[in-house]
């Protein structure tokens, strides 16, 4: 059986205890590393170059979503499955967004985690107990998506949606309750942040990525 190197982050030694005392029962698995602090769990990490970082989603200091994003930066072999004592929304996007491949509920059962480690270790993501795949796959687009559209405001994705369905700028104002002209400025801003040429350009750019289904399903928020 191929050994499964592992760190551990939460801020809580006791959690830490418990988490390794489990894991080492696991034949073929090591924990290599432990830490207290988002920082040292990146510095465990490049130093053990671990297939598995279980990291608490909230410690003194960096985040672990913070941490996330650096690790799977700088080591995109290791595996992130974050730990958290809240099923949030929220949460669960930033770390899809992060990079990590994995969200676990504290609350959920020993077997629920070693389940989650061996699911990831042989390369897959099943997003967590009690989510769906088309849940996770769902949020995994809209982290593409927020990469794509990060230029824009809320109000310029929608603007772009619109256009997107042809719409004509006094059409535009009229959905949105802007005057015509204040429309063409926002038109002219958004062809030059997404470097397009033209309205059937953006509107082939915004099919193409579906900003449509991104602007209704709420998932970015004025900045």
């Amino acid at each position: 059986m191929a050994q499964i190197r592992i760190v551990i982050a939460d801020d809580h030694a006791v959690v830490r205890m418990g988490l390794k005392a489990l894991l080492q029962q696991q034949a073929g698995w090591l924990v290599v590393g432990e830490a207290p602090t988002g920082e040292e769990a990146i510095a465990q990490a490049l130093l053990h170059k671990p297939a598995i970082v279980l990291m608490d989603v909230q410690m003194h200091g960096m985040s672990g979503v913070d941490a996330c994003r650096k690790i799977t930066e700088q080591l995109p072999e290791t595996r992130v499955i974050m730990l958290t004592s809240f099923s949030d929304d929220e949460l669960l996007y930033a770390a899809v967004r992060a990079g990590a491949s994995e969200y676990v509920l504290k609350r959920m059962g020993n077997n629920d985690l070693i389940r989650a480690i061996q699911t990831v270790s042989q390369g897959h993501s099943i997003g967590g107990p009690g989510l769906t795949e088309a849940r996770i796959k769902q949020l995994k687009n809209n982290a593409k998506a927020a990469s794509v559209f990060s230029e824009l405001s809320i109000l310029e994705l929608r603007i772009l949606a619109l256009i997107a369905e042809g719409t004509t700028n006094r059409e535009i104002g009229g959905r949105l309750f802007l005057g015509e002209g204040t429309v063409r400025n926002y038109v002219s801003s958004v062809l030059s942040k997404l470097n397009v040429a033209n309205r059937v350009e953006a509107a082939a750019f915004a099919v193409r990525h579906n900003a449509k289904s991104y602007v209704d399903g709420n998932k970015v928020k004025e900045s």
